[in-house]
């Protein structure tokens, strides 16, 4: 079998946790930010986790996690 490439854009973008979990950051925290009150700012940093449906398609996209 040959070895299988690792999609870039999603090795960029998600790390594997400890327990096997996929993180990701949280989308909407480019532009637009004057109407978007600090509270939501804030919260958009912290880190949230893949959702269980979408993981096993990111494995196969990021075999070697």
């Amino acid at each position: 079998m040959p070895k299988i490439k690792t999609k870039r854009a999603a090795a960029k973008r998600f790390k594997l946790t400890g327990t096997g979990k996929l993180k990701r950051n949280k989308a909407y925290k480019s532009h637009i930010l004057t109407k978007k009150t600090a509270k939501r700012k804030r919260n958009l940093r912290k880190a949230a986790m893949t959702d269980a449906t979408n993981t096993p398609n990111m494995k196969k996209i990021l075999p070697y996690l």
